[in-house]
């Protein structure tokens, strides 16, 4: 945050505390600098975002809405700065206690299984704070880990493996800190913990059954013989899913291990031919190492005729929007009309493209 002074509110936003005064002659002006802009989509993002700015000041926006928003967009600002030289790199986010002691299971747990991702080439992303945190980006190293952390009073600041590296992000609101940790990530691991990160887990599974997420990986990760994510799923499969809050398909989110080489074998794994997704127009594209044959092709839209709405799963060239985006274009893809509801069907759809090749040791 600029300015030569600042008071927190209880909110713990700041206010730039820097007279207003006129821009220098040198400076360019807002439009100035839009038009500046690499596309017309950027373009058009950073107007719409004025003008979102411009109906704050309209509606006369209470000052302790402005601060909030001010803050949170400042922190984003700062984190897309942190992560943008990083985006080519795959990560996995680990979450799990703060409360967790180095000399518990759980602890080594997440430091067996950050080396070994870090190992694969993955960076190792985390809360930035202690306890399961700490364990991850030991096992990572502080070349091949990102920390976002929380600041919170009467609490200790970034652990020492990440403290004072410039792939540390510090934010004040755990909504924005959630967002970085949550969107910049291509596999999850979560250990056991308490609200927060049960907090962390169920948002991310809700993003994946609502396809507001890209699909990923997700392993729930325990201490060798524990027993705390049997326990959980147990309560989901006893008291959750019989009353239809959810469906059985969206167990597909999810792996449940306390084995360390079957975690990073489901991190892996999910990539092994599967690449990425996108939606264009009403057609979902899957982008794929190895496209499927003849036969495997009928035997997809067979298995996965349910979730189609009109047509079938067939190969597509790259589409115009890809072509014009510079989006992957090299590799084969499928595209199919999906329903937008069963997003546990579409996990099934891409697990069925990974079968394709084989299985990679991890």
């Amino acid at each position: 945050m600029t300015g030569s002074s600042f008071e927190e509110d209880p909110l713990g936003a700041a206010i730039d505390g820097a007279p207003d005064g006129p821009a220098s002659p040198a400076d360019p002006t807002i439009e100035e600098r839009v038009e500046r802009a690499r596309t017309p989509t950027e373009r058009r993002l950073y107007r719409s975002m004025l003008a979102t700015v411009a109906g704050l000041v309209d509606r006369g926006t209470d000052v302790i809405d402005l601060k909030v928003a001010d803050t949170a967009l400042a922190e984003m600002a700062e984190a897309f700065s942190v992560f943008q030289p990083l985006r080519r790199r795959m990560k996995v986010t680990i979450f799990g206690s703060a409360r967790t002691e180095p000399d518990h299971p759980a602890y080594r747990q997440a430091r067996a299984l950050a080396a070994a991702m870090a190992g694969a080439g993955w960076m190792v992303v985390t809360g930035a704070g202690p306890g399961i945190m700490a364990a991850g980006m030991e096992g990572a190293g502080r070349d091949q880990s990102i920390g976002v952390n929380i600041r919170l009073p009467h609490e200790q600041g970034a652990n020492r493996f990440i403290a004072q590296d410039p792939k540390l992000v510090e934010m004040r609101y755990f909504f924005t800190r959630k967002l970085m940790l949550l969107k910049e990530s291509d596999g999850f691991i979560v250990l056991p913990g308490g609200f927060g990160t049960l907090d962390e887990g169920f948002e991310l599974l809700t993003l994946l059954q609502t396809g507001k997420a890209e699909p990923a990986p997700v392993v729930l990760l325990d201490v060798p013989g524990g027993t705390f994510w049997r326990g959980w799923s147990r309560f989901m499969a006893e008291e959750v899913e019989p009353s239809g809050l959810v469906s059985a398909d969206d167990r597909a989110f999810f792996t449940i291990t306390d084995d360390v080489a079957t975690a990073t074998s489901e991190l892996l794994g999910f990539y092994r031919n599967y690449r990425s997704c996108r939606w264009v127009g009403d057609l979902l594209v899957l982008r794929m190492a190895v496209a499927p044959d003849r036969s495997q092709l009928a035997e997809l839209n067979r298995r996965f005729a349910d979730i189609v709405t009109t047509g079938v799963i067939r190969p597509v060239d790259p589409l115009p929007p890809e072509r014009a985006d510079d989006d992957v274009v090299d590799l084969p893809r499928l595209a199919l009309r999906f329903d937008k509801v069963h997003y546990g069907r579409l996990r099934h759809l891409i697990d069925a493209v990974n079968d394709l090749v084989a299985v990679r040791p991890a």
